[in-house]
């Protein structure tokens, strides 16, 4: 948030770009994309030439480092289209290569990151299965060694890129029952046996989502990511990154609700008055503010403990549970604001009160994140 201790300089001016870019590239075309379900793949190009696609990873590969404001930054001004559904398929490489970056192979690396972090190629991270979503450690998809390959057996579903995608980071079980027996494997798009099926959704039209089967699917043993049986580990590398970036995204489009709601109450006029002039409306606004600004501050707080090499699970877990609540709570208010005309499509309300819901099950659903805070809390 502009004006917080926290942004440098490069912060604001890394804010800027983004913002134009946004307002240029993406929320004139969220409309027909959401409608059409899709986006350009050129978009991830673009992307790429901002340096927006590259924060994160290492540079000897393409990528530019910088630290979690910068990724908060990246991720609310995108939410500023409007759109979860260009989000989420935009930045799918965000949960989809770093375990490749973090312990993948040299020549993996080397041969995979550069084309993924210049928009060239897709990346994508299936985990969830039909039987299951957040309990990982029970996934069932097998991946059997066969000489210089491994064959592997499965179905993975609601796969953010899950169509699209050239590179899918596929947690696979290699060994026995529980954590221990799980593996991630780097399975390319067009490989024998692996197909893909898109999947309609109440929101994120706009997002390439899809159930992946692999029917004796043969890849080569090379493409194991790491070492057998530390996939559930890798996986936990992603889970504190993935969580903040969910909270940043709620509470950005939280905020945007806020903005959208005073814009609208400013205009419509009710009873001889604007909407703004009455009292309750007033009120509702002020409710609303007082939980993103709070929200923010949380987040922040917790990015900054994170760069100081902390690792505040609970915090985290609770920080996603606010933020989820917030969308939530904001979302409903502003179409409460719009009224009839916040029911209709075409609004940045109407497109993301239907988004709440995904945003509090991805990334770990509310009553997990609730678990694990207990959990990590010692209660």
């Amino acid at each position: 948030m502009t004006g917080s201790p926290y942004y440098t300089e490069e912060h604001e001016a890394f804010r800027a770009t983004m913002r134009r870019f946004v307002e240029t590239e993406i929320a004139p075309n969220v409309d027909e994309w959401d409608e059409a379900e899709t986006f350009p793949r050129a978009l991830y190009r673009k992307m790429a030439e901002i340096g927006a696609l590259q924060i994160g990873f290492p540079e000897e590969y393409g990528g530019i480092p910088a630290d979690e404001f910068f990724h908060i930054v990246r991720t609310q001004e995108l939410a500023r289209a409007g759109s979860g559904g260009v989000s989420a398929s935009l930045m799918s490489h965000t949960i989809g290569a770093p375990p490749i970056a973090n312990v993948g192979s040299e020549a993996m690396k080397r041969r995979v990151l550069p084309e993924i972090l210049a928009g060239e190629k897709i990346s994508a991270l299936a985990i969830t299965e039909p039987s299951g979503g957040s309990d990982v450690a029970n996934l069932k998809t097998t991946a059997r060694r066969d000489g210089d390959h491994y064959v592997v057996n499965g179905s993975k579903t609601f796969i953010t890129s899950g169509v699209r995608a050239d590179h899918y980071t596929v947690a696979v079980r290699t060994g026995g029952p529980g954590a221990a027996g799980v593996s991630l494997l780097l399975i390319e798009k067009g490989t024998p046996g692996f197909e893909q099926t898109p999947l309609k959704k109440m929101g994120w039209w706009a997002s390439d989502t899809a159930t992946l089967y692999f029917d004796d699917c043969r890849v080569p043993a090379e493409n194991l990511i790491g070492e057998e049986g530390q996939g559930f580990r890798a996986i936990m590398l992603n889970f504190n990154p993935e969580r903040l970036g969910l909270a940043a995204g709620a509470i950005a489009f939280a905020r945007i609700c806020v903005e959208e709601a005073i814009a609208y109450a400013r205009e419509r006029e009710t009873f001889g008055q604007r909407l703004i002039d009455h009292q309750v409306i007033r009120h509702k606004i002020v409710d609303m503010l007082q939980r993103v600004n709070a929200s923010q501050a949380y987040l922040e707080s917790l990015a900054w403990r994170v760069q100081q090499s902390e690792s505040p699970v609970a915090d985290i877990c609770m920080l996603k549970n606010q933020a989820t609540t917030t969308m939530e709570f904001c979302a409903r208010e502003a179409l409460h604001v719009f009224g009839g005309a916040g029911f209709m499509r075409g609004t940045k309300v109407e497109r993301i009160y239907r988004e709440v819901r995904v945003n509090a099950i991805g990334g770990g659903a509310e009553e997990i994140m609730r678990d694990l805070a207990a959990r990590q809390l010692g209660l």
